[in-house]
This record gives structure tokens, C-alpha cells and sequence, in this order.
């Protein structure tokens, strides 16, 4: 579904690299979370792939289209493919609710009658059908968040890739916003996010990538946790099913409590025990006879001495 293959962007100026050799494949229906610091490329990344901006080497394709033969003028066509939420909502203020949302299919052509049938559901879908008619001025910045992600799934993307959505949101309705992308990726829709929030990275336990100047430092495929700074995590498993610290690594307490929430020490088995033969039945011995004089020495018969035995 997105494939960067050794991909490297560096801006005029800059000593090093935003993106250095960057490789990554997203299957179809994942849900990634893209974490680093201020500085460490995710913004470039996300920039390749809405075609913002061009790598100066490597090969992008996103959802079988090989970004190297997008033309300039072809460029808003692509991106009408692309779901895309920002921080900042991008909303129009003089338009409502309901206006914001069809103004996007308005664009790529959809009929009228369409809208019509399409807006509703898709407000339902976000639990705003109440505000419909309401300004972006007007709702909270959930809501706005909300009707952003309303106006980039109603084109029903293959892949829809939010950019620190929930930056200016508390945690409450942060909780909200993700719970709704998992909505949406649970109906099929490939999600790539970037984020510093720490906590719903770790409460999802989804695949997680970290960058780090400019290089993808870790990929967490399953049961992925929020690192940045961390030491590659080496985490040895007793036979008890423990973690214990591994030789020479020190062991983040918060990560081996994330570690024995997500039960990933579960997926080593146990070592099963020996099981024990049953013991063998004794032989029984034969009775032993009671031992007398006769029994050890045979009688001897005596013979009777005469004078025809005397020589």
C-alpha cells in the first residue's frame, strides 16, 4: 500500500539529511504509528508521500501509484485519493458543518444527489449530525478534528494519514479522535499517524516506527510501544516467565510494565517439566526356606564296624 524504498531529502542549507535512506512498507489495512523527536523527519516523510515535496533519491510508490510519474499538473488528482487530517483542522470558517464536508466531494465531481445521500452518514459516522449546521467557529477543537477527518474519509480513501491530530487536544477527546481512526481502520482503511502523545501509542499496541535523524532507528510490528531514546530493548524471559534485565542492558521500568500489560512474555511457552516415569513395581521374592543343621550338612549314615571290616 506505501513503499519507500531507500528514499533521502535534504533541504539547501542543512548539514545533515531530513529523510537518510528511508525504507518502509505499509500493508494494506495497517494502522502505524510514525513517532521522533521535533527534527527527526516525519514531517518530510509525510510531505513525500502527499508529493509536497520530491526526494532527491530512492523510489515512493503509495497505493500502486509510483510517485516518480506524477506530474506536477496531476498532483491534486493524486492527492483526492489520499485522506489527510492536519493539527490545525484546515477548516473553512465561513462554511458549516455540513458545507465543509460536501465541498470535498464537490471537488471530485460526486453528484448533487450524491452529497446529499453522503454527508449525513458520514457525520453520523463522526457523531456530528447534530452540528451539521453549525461554523467551525462555533464547536469545540474535537469537534473540528472531528469534521476534518469527516471531510477525508467521505471520498472513502485507501489510506488516510493524519498528522499530529490530537497536538491541541486534551486527553479526553484525544481518546475520542483515535478511538474514531480505529473505527475507520476497522472498515478497511489503511492509517499512518504521526504523533508525540505517548499514552495512545502505548494503549494500542499497534505497529510503531521511530525516526531518528532522519533514519528509521526501530520498527515495532506488533505490540508496539512509544521509544525514542532507548537503547535497542534485549529483554531475556525467565523460566518462571519473568522478564529479567538482560546482560549489559539496563531495563526501563515503564517499559517492562508496558511489556507485562501487552502480555507479550506470553509468547515464549513455558519450559514443560519432565514428566516422571511411574516407578517400578517391586519383584517379590520367593520365601527363603528356615536354615537347620540338616538343611546345611546332609545326614551321614553311619556304618557299623565289625571284624569282617577290620583288615
Amino acid at each position: 500500500m506505501i513503499l519507500l524504498d531507500s528514499v533521502t531529502k535534504k533541504y539547501p542549507g542543512d548539514a545533515e539529511p531530513a529523510l537518510d535512506g528511508v525504507s518502509l512498507h505499509i500493508e494494506p489495512n495497517e494502522f502505524v504509528f510514525l513517532v521522533g523527536k521535533s527534527g527527526a523527519g516525519k514531517s518530510t516523510l509525510i510531505k513525500m508521500l502527499t508529493k509536497e515535496e520530491i526526494p532527491d533519491s530512492g523510489k515512493i510508490v503509495v497505493g500502486g501509484i509510483d510517485l516518480d510519474y506524477v506530474k506536477k499538473r496531476h498532483i491534486p488528482s493524486y492527492r483526492r485519493r489520499l485522506g489527510v487530517v492536519f493539527q490545525d483542522f484546515k477548516l473553512l470558517p465561513r462554511r458549516t458543518v455540513y458545507e465543509n464536508v460536501a465541498f470535498a466531494l464537490e471537488i471530485i465531481g460526486m453528484s448533487s444527489k450524491d452529497i446529499r445521500k453522503t454527508v449525513p452518514k458520514v457525520l453520523e459516522l463522526v457523531d456530528l449530525l447534530p452540528q451539521a449546521n453549525k461554523f467551525p467557529g462555533q464547536l469545540s477543537g474535537g469537534q473540528q478534528q472531528r469534521v476534518s477527518i469527516a471531510r477525508s474519509v467521505a471520498r472513502q480513501p485507501k489510506i488516510l494519514i493524519a498528522d499530529e491530530p490530537t497536538g491541541q487536544l486534551d486527553k479526553l477527546t484525544t481518546e475520542e479522535i483515535i478511538d474514531l481512526l480505529r473505527k475507520i481502520n476497522d472498515f478497511g482503511t489503511t492509517i499512518l499517524v504521526t504523533t508525540h502523545n505517548e499514552n495512545i501509542v502505548n494503549n494500542l499496541g499497534k505497529r510503531v516506527v521511530t525516526l531518528k535523524k532522519g533514519r528509521i532507528v526501530d520498527d515495532q510490528k506488533n505490540h508496539g510501544i512509544y521509544k525514542l531514546d532507548e537503547a535497542p530493548l534485549d529483554v531475556s524471559v525467565s523460566m518462571a516467565g519473568r522478564i529479567i534485565q538482560a546482560p549489559g542492558h539496563a531495563l526501563n521500568p515503564q517499559i517492562a510494565r508496558k511489556l507485562q500489560e501487552k502480555k507479550v512474555i506470553n509468547t515464549v511457552k513455558p519450559v514443560e517439566k519432565p514428566v516422571a516415569k511411574p516407578a517400578a513395581k517391586p519383584v517379590a521374592k520367593r520365601p527363603v526356606a528356615s536354615v537347620t543343621k540338616n538343611a546345611v550338612r546332609p545326614a551321614v549314615r553311619k556304618r557299623k564296624i565289625t571284624k569282617s571290616n577290620v583288615i
